[in-house]
């Protein structure tokens, strides 16, 4: 199922960058979370999901055709890289290269009978426009979703931005996040196949007690051929994120054939 790695190219580089962006947005939305920590919140059911994400009591066999990450069963698609970021000792996130774009894919604790994604997008929207990005809250194929420019410093000191869009489905007691980067943002129409991936992830979320928010821990697939990467990111200590601490990239399963 895993052939050799493929050279590193234009997805992988929007890849990194949508981690740094990810890492910088969710710092900021945990602060503005705490400025507002008095505000009344409003508690919405889930969305029905006729076309997926999945939750694993709804899959027959979710591992036909997809690579098992434990908490997530991600879709394999000829092709495609799979790198996992890791937080302490924990994997907590997937990110699928195709070509020139990439999703990176989280799935998190959530209530019973609440969805967080509307609280969510509201917390990354502030972030982004307290650093000066901005925002456009559109209803797109996965349902509603921000379309963002965000705020960074290239490599050569200046500064720009970089586009990304964050997509999210509230699950029965899950919420698994999406952030498209690369050519799948810039022309979000080039984008159908990452958003057939993300459609098509089943979300394991197990029976035990979670905290609302608390990242859905992965794991790495038994038969895994793996590139240790060891690019640390930034702080990413978002409520959203489950305070997950600092990401880092951790090993890379290559390409899927």
């Amino acid at each position: 199922m895993f052939g050799r790695r493929k050279k590193k190219g234009a997805a992988e580089d929007a890849a990194g960058e949508a981690e740094q962006v990810v890492d910088s947005v969710d710092t900021e939305a945990d602060e503005t979370d705490e400025a507002e920590g008095g505000r009344e919140r409003v508690r919405l059911e889930p969305e029905p999901r006729p076309d997926g994400p999945w939750d694993s009591s709804e899959v027959r066999d979710p591992a036909e055709g997809r690579v098992d990450l434990g908490g997530l069963f991600v879709p394999g698609v000829d092709g495609m890289e799979l790198r996992v970021e890791v937080a302490g000792d924990a994997i907590v996130a997937a990110t699928v290269v195709l070509r020139d774009s990439a999703i990176q894919l989280q799935a998190f604790a959530a209530p019973k009978r609440e969805g967080i994604w509307g609280e969510v997008r509201e917390e990354i929207g502030s972030g982004i426009t307290q650093q000066g990005g901005i925002i456009d809250e559109v209803e797109g194929p996965l349902g509603w979703e921000l379309r963002a420019q965000v705020p960074v410093q290239l490599p050569d000191g200046t500064s720009g931005f970089h586009v990304v869009r964050f997509v999210g489905v509230d699950g029965p007691r899950w919420f698994l996040r999406g952030v498209i980067s690369g050519q799948g943002a810039v022309q979000p129409q080039a984008a159908g196949l990452l958003e057939q991936i993300f459609r098509d992830t089943v979300v394991v979320r197990g029976e035990g007690p979670m905290a609302p928010r608390d990242p859905i821990v992965l794991k790495l697939p038994n038969d895994a051929q793996m590139v240790p990467e060891t690019v640390q990111q930034e702080d990413a200590g978002s409520r959203f994120s489950g305070g997950m601490g600092q990401l880092q990239r951790g090993p890379e399963i290559t390409e899927v054939r």
